[in-house]
């Protein structure tokens, strides 16, 4: 076999890929991303087996946030349309939740805009996991950086997990974003953590950075210990700064999911915002290229696939959902 499947060996055997092999994954051209694919795909297939997790969202409360994340329709800096509504009431993200209640969807979250949510605010989505308790659909939220107290009173709800995306590198963070630092993202992920809560956390590429970024946002991943991996690529929104920002080469982004795989082995990477506009054709690859889940339906202020699609793709591959 190749050099990167006995890396992938390596690697699930307990071994962390070393600087020199780091260089040898970041030199490796797009178009050789064959040579990682079947690595990636042993090392999904010995943590996730023949099972592909899918989970959806809900834009619950939608409206001009304060921060300036470059790739954001929904900043108040740019010129974007989004839509503006207040937080939905628990009961209402409750129902829209059990809608999905027997179907392949497994997990559930409900996503605010803005730099985080007030007490009332934590009160209604404490009261939605509560009530979706016991309908078999695990409730999950994103609400921006949050401090322990809260963590711990949403926990205590039964909220299973928080995802809070550190978004880039440390390195790359500062030129999408400038109205706080990567420090607080990374401290809310503690934070969750500590709580008890599962954890979701990843970033969103083709927003500029290198795959040197990439592989240094992995490490940071790793070395938190998070659960899941979302990895969305950049849809670009008119009115943001991003807005002419060209789309990723398919291959490239094959490359970024087994870039992480081979980094980050035994946690869920799900495949999110973009996938189908970025991968086209390729897109059933992505679970060649390591991924071991993916976001099914519509996202915050984009369009996504049905359920039906996403399951008759994972069907298609001889995969099953789980």
């Amino acid at each position: 076999m190749n050099y990167f499947y006995d890396l992938a060996r390596s690697v699930a055997s307990g071994d962390i890929p070393s600087a020199e092999d780091l260089e040898r994954l970041l030199s490796l051209p797009y178009t050789r991303v064959n040579s990682l694919l079947p690595g990636a795909d042993m090392l999904r297939r010995k943590y996730f087996e023949n099972k592909i997790s899918l989970c959806t969202i809900t834009n619950a409360k939608s409206g001009k946030c304060g921060e300036d994340c470059a790739f954001c329709a929904q900043s108040a800096y740019h010129g974007a349309y989004a839509d503006e509504y207040p937080l939905k009431k628990g009961r209402e993200l409750a129902e829209i939740g059990k809608s999905v209640a027997g179907s392949a969807i497994k997990r559930f979250s409900m996503v605010t805009s803005g730099r985080s949510v007030n007490s009332d605010e934590i009160q209604e989505i404490a009261a939605a996991a509560r009530e979706l308790e016991g309908s078999g659909v695990r409730a999950c939220a994103s609400l921006g950086i949050l401090e322990s107290a809260d963590l711990d009173h949403l926990k205590r709800a039964g909220l299973g997990r928080y995802h809070h995306n550190l978004e880039t590198s440390p390195r790359f963070f500062p030129r999408i974003c400038t109205t706080h630092d990567i420090g607080e993202r990374i401290r809310t992920v503690n934070n969750a953590k500590q709580a008890g809560l599962s954890v979701c956390s990843g970033g969103v590429f083709g927003i500029g950075e290198t795959d040197a970024d990439v592989v240094e946002l992995a490490q940071l991943l790793r070395n938190l210990d998070v659960d899941a991996v979302p990895v969305n690529f950049l849809v670009p929104v008119p009115g943001t700064p991003l807005e002419n920002m060209p789309r990723l080469n398919p291959l490239r982004c094959l490359k970024i999911i087994s870039l992480i795989r081979y980094i980050i082995p035994d946690k869920e990477i799900i495949i999110c915002g973009g996938r189908i506009e970025n991968l086209r054709e390729l897109h059933p690859f992505i679970f060649m290229a390591g991924a071991s889940g993916i976001m099914t339906g519509n996202y915050l202020t984009t369009k996504g696939r049905t359920l039906e699609e996403d399951t008759r793709l994972i069907r298609d591959l001889g995969l099953e959902t789980g």
